[in-house]
């Protein structure tokens, strides 16, 4: 972590990229989700909220703005948290609203109910 962040204690990177970054790509990626926006809304989402993490570490501890290494790897760390919850939150909705037809199946995914209704076939 220290070649990736060359000005900023270890605790510091931890708070600016997971706590701050990662709870603001969680909350996104919920927030998506329950509008019933697609996964690739969530997907690009991370970008600018990555350069926003990016701007914070150039602004406080006066990081390289425009190091590429260091805003992929925060890039891909918001990646996967947006891309959870917005699944989480989907798995949750499908089950939810319709839960007459679905199922949870793990905490990220829905399957078809043993006794949802059959449609009759043509």
């Amino acid at each position: 972590m220290h070649d990736l962040y060359a000005n900023e204690a270890w605790w510091q990177s931890i708070i600016l990229t997971l706590i701050l970054g990662g709870g603001g790509a969680w909350l996104a990626g919920s927030a998506i989700a329950r509008t019933w926006r697609g996964f690739h809304v969530a997907v690009l989402a991370a970008i600018p909220m990555a350069m926003a993490v990016r701007f914070v570490h150039f602004a406080l501890f006066e990081e390289t703005l425009l190091s590429p290494i260091p805003w992929i790897v925060e890039t891909g760390i918001l990646l996967v948290l947006i891309c959870l919850a917005f699944q989480r939150t989907r798995a949750r909705q499908m089950v939810r609203q319709y839960y007459w037809l679905y199922e949870a199946s793990g905490p990220l995914g829905w399957k078809l109910r043993q006794d949802a209704p059959q449609h009759p076939s043509h």
